[in-house]
């Protein structure tokens, strides 16, 4: 053999090794894999999480987390098993932290947290009936005391009201610009707080004035859809799975809830109110309320008002003209209803199927 053949050979020979040997970049060449169905597990529940790799590129160890907090360990691509809990339910993260030689890289995968239990479903019976303007696109209803608000959507047709809920008069109305389409609305003290949908904007009123005093915009939230509180917190729900939290101080988001049963998580949660320490929730389009608990996001009930709307006027627009609006008159424990452009506002009692 020539010099030149041997020069050639051990040339030849490292990339050679290279190529057959399992090193390389990690990165992009693992993805986290479970036997969980559809990605999704009941609270409290088993699980097996392991890597799937597109290359065979050697690694020292590999370390899982669920939310940030370790859960396992393993040395190779075996799977690792463990129970999983969460404080909130709905869609939260898995990773999977790969190293080798001094260095890492880092893969996630969502996984759903269900609960653990079916809602419970409710019926209701019909107490009171009052009139209700058919001219109100209702998007918001919030009671203080004996007086009921109520905020309006549609572009052009928006506006705040203040209402005689026994006879369904108009005390007072501040009217929307053109450009804005209102939606949910809440009250603290003399604030009155109301979304628009798609703006970006949200108004702050004086409550017994009506007067604007500011805005707010929204940050992380996509859009304006319902609107409750605790008296501490605000509650906004933006047409996604997602309920956030809101500093009643400078409505910034702080963090979210997403209603969840035990087989899925929940998205389109429209009208929202306050009610003994739940969250009631609109399903916008299905006539259902959603009992939601505010900590954890487990959707506890689903109260079925889809024969209701027989109980009003002949719609022109069914499909749109749906349930929406929620008012809970908690000095009196009484619950009332009605939906957009109906003729009627409903005092209801929840009754257990």
């Amino acid at each position: 053999m020539t010099a030149k053949a041997k020069h050639l050979i051990l040339f030849i020979l490292p990339l050679l090794l290279i190529a057959c040997s399992d090193t390389g970049s990690l990165d992009g060449n693992y993805t986290i894999t479970t036997d969980a169905q559809k990605n999704a597990i009941k609270n409290g529940g088993e699980i097996t999480i392991s890597l799937k790799a597109k290359k065979n590129i050697a690694f020292d160890s590999v370390s899982y987390a669920f939310d940030g907090k370790r859960i396992g360990s393993s040395n190779g691509l075996e799977g690792v098993t463990t129970t999983l809990s969460s404080q909130k339910l709905g869609q939260r993260e898995l990773s999977a932290t790969i190293y080798a030689g001094g260095e890492s890289t880092t893969t996630t995968q969502k996984l759903n947290i269900l609960h653990t239990k079916a809602p419970k479903v409710y019926g209701y019976k019909i107490i009171n009936r009052y009139p209700h303007q058919t001219d109100a696109y209702t998007q918001g209803l919030e009671f203080v005391g004996d007086t009921l608000y109520e905020s309006n959507g549609s572009y052009g047709e928006s506006n705040l009201r203040k209402v005689d809920y026994k006879t369904g008069k108009v005390l007072k109305e501040e009217k929307l610009d053109k450009a804005y389409f209102a939606e949910g609305m809440t009250i603290i003290g003399d604030n009155i707080y109301q979304l628009t949908w798609k703006g970006n904007t949200g108004f702050i009123y004086d409550r017994n004035t009506f007067e604007t005093t500011g805005t707010f915009t929204y940050n992380k939230s996509r859009e304006g859809w319902g609107l409750a509180n605790d008296d501490k917190v605000i509650y906004k729900s933006d047409g996604t799975s997602k309920i956030w939290t809101l500093d009643p101080s400078n409505l910034s988001e702080q963090s979210y809830i997403e209603p969840t049963d035990n087989t899925k998580v929940t998205s389109k949660l429209n009208e929202l109110e306050w009610v003994n320490g739940k969250i009631y929730a609109n399903n916008y389009q299905v006539d259902l309320i959603s009992i939601i608990d505010p900590t954890t996001g487990a959707l506890e009930g689903l109260i079925d008002l889809r024969t209701l709307k027989n109980e009003v006027q002949k719609l022109t627009d069914p499909a749109n003209e749906v349930l929406n609006g929620i008012a809970y008159k908690a000095n009196e424990g009484r619950l009332f209803v009605t939906g957009k452009h109906w003729n009627t506002l409903f005092e209801i009692e929840i009754v257990e199927k």
